[in-house]
């Protein structure tokens, strides 16, 4: 795609709109704001200028501007994504929604909250917990990803199972559309059958068809009792068929998490402290909320559950360590290698045991160096696969790119998906045209034309428009 460069003109009219000292040209800056939390330079992109809008009014000015002098536009919220969603591919302006991180309403009686899309997901939930109520969206980054860039991406994180994503969190959306409109999309209410889903659509298109500029998110009361289990397995497929056992034993936990002996050392390493079990521990952690009423038996079964499955150990976990050794998965991966290939699959829930096999023979067999963690309730794995320190960067890539090949190829083919939460971005965006279905491709680029005619919202993103 070819763009106008921002001259001094546009330059001067974004200053009107949003305020000279909210549009950012230094060198500096346009570093920081070049890449999202893949580290691999090779996906790092410089805007020409980074602007911070204070209101939906705002962002609608530049999104009108944008489409009259031809520049692209790339939403940004905490800057916490895995796959370049909110990488600048073509230079022009990334739009920082940081100054939008008000909490506009938390309401109690109705249990709802109205945010602004730059509030931090553990801001919102903390908010909530003072009221005595709970947000149920809780990605694995919540200290510092946002509310807009959750919705965009359709986070998942570690609820789930029993929530849903954070599309089953929204009642409404306020969004700019790519030409510059401003709709509100959704409403407060159980159900409604009033036309197009447009705020379903919006969740999960990762800021290619409108930037949210406001949520209306459903709250629910806090839960009674929260108990967090930890059964310790001495194989990886025994403990991640688990999930599927406790599932059809008609139970439904909060989360259903899994790490593998490989990431267990990696946490204790970089969190310098030891973990529960010995050698060959392969961890799933079981979070239970409800009544006293209803606890009691559900842990029973668990118990009995986990025992059937061959586990070691049984423990009720120290809820604040192990929710920061699984929350510090991907920090401990990065202190091993800054090159990381993080794959984000989706497989069905009783075909996780397959497809890690199928992982496994694959890293033997391409000599990967990996770490795996996942949220196996919902079927989400996590392979990251570290770049070794003595390797050039172009011999690894070569073995990566034919581990994808194989991978997804096998994924596809046991009804999976190639990401899970993460979203396509723009790293896995030939992935994305390879692997789906060739109409459903089309009828997706028909929906990104016809919103944005002149393609100047977060171009490049999860498929290649030219094509």
């Amino acid at each position: 795609m070819t763009y106008q460069k921002l001259t001094e003109k546009t330059l001067k009219k974004l200053a009107s709109i949003v305020g000279e000292e909210f549009v950012r040209t230094q060198p500096d800056v346009l570093q920081t704001y070049s890449h999202d939390e893949v580290s691999d330079t090779t996906y790092h992109h410089l805007p020409e200028a980074v602007v911070f809008p204070q209101s939906t009014e705002e962002i609608a000015a530049i999104m009108k501007l944008a489409n009259v002098a031809h520049f692209p536009v790339v939403p940004r919220g905490g800057g916490t994504g895995l796959a370049c969603g909110a990488v600048p591919l073509y230079g022009g302006v990334v739009l920082s929604t940081e100054r939008m991180d008000r909490i506009l309403a938390l309401d109690p009686a109705g249990l709802y909250a109205i945010v602004e899309p730059g509030v931090r997901t553990a801001d919102l939930q903390a908010a909530a917990a003072a009221k005595g109520l709970f947000y149920a969206g809780d990605p694995c980054s919540s200290d510092s990803c946002c509310i807009g860039g959750n919705i965009a991406t359709n986070a998942g994180g570690n609820r789930a199972v029993k929530y849903g994503t954070t599309r089953h969190q929204i009642y409404a959306l306020t969004v700019v559309t790519p030409t510059g409109d401003i709709i509100q999309t959704g409403a407060r209410l159980k159900k409604q059958s009033t036309g197009y889903c447009l705020e379903q659509l919006i969740a999960g298109s990762e800021g290619t068809l409108g930037i949210i500029t406001q949520a209306t998110l459903k709250l629910l009361p806090r839960p009674k009792q929260i108990v967090d289990i930890l059964a310790i397995f001495p194989t990886p497929t025994k403990a991640i068929d688990t999930a599927a056992c406790l599932l059809q034993a008609g139970l439904l936990p909060t989360c259903i998490e899994f790490m593998d002996e490989p990431t267990l050392r990696s946490i204790e390493a970089y969190l310098h402290e030891p973990l529960p079990g010995k050698d060959k521990r392969n961890y799933v952690i079981i979070e239970m909320d409800g009544t006293e009423e209803e606890m009691e038996p559900a842990l029973e079964s668990i118990d009995t559950i986990c025992q059937r499955q061959g586990a070691t150990d049984i423990l009720v976990a120290d809820y604040k360590k192990i929710w920061r050794a699984r929350k510090a998965f991907a920090e401990a991966v990065r202190a091993e290698s800054l090159l990381v290939s993080k794959e984000d699959v989706v497989v069905p829930i009783e075909r996780q045991g397959e497809f890690f096999h199928i992982i496994n023979d694959l890293a033997h067999k391409y000599n990967l160096i990996t770490r795996i963690a996942g949220h196996i309730g919902d079927g989400n794995i996590h392979l990251n696969i570290l770049k070794p320190a003595e390797e050039s960067y172009l011999t690894w890539q070569k073995r990566v790119t034919e581990n994808q090949t194989a991978l997804y190829t096998a994924l596809y083919q046991l009804g999976g998906r190639l990401s899970g939460e993460h979203g396509i971005g723009a790293k896995r965006r030939d992935l994305m045209e390879r692997f789906t279905d060739p109409a459903t491709l089309a009828l997706m680029k028909t929906i990104k034309k016809a919103l944005d005619p002149q393609y100047v919202l977060n171009p490049g993103k999860i498929f290649d428009i030219s094509k």
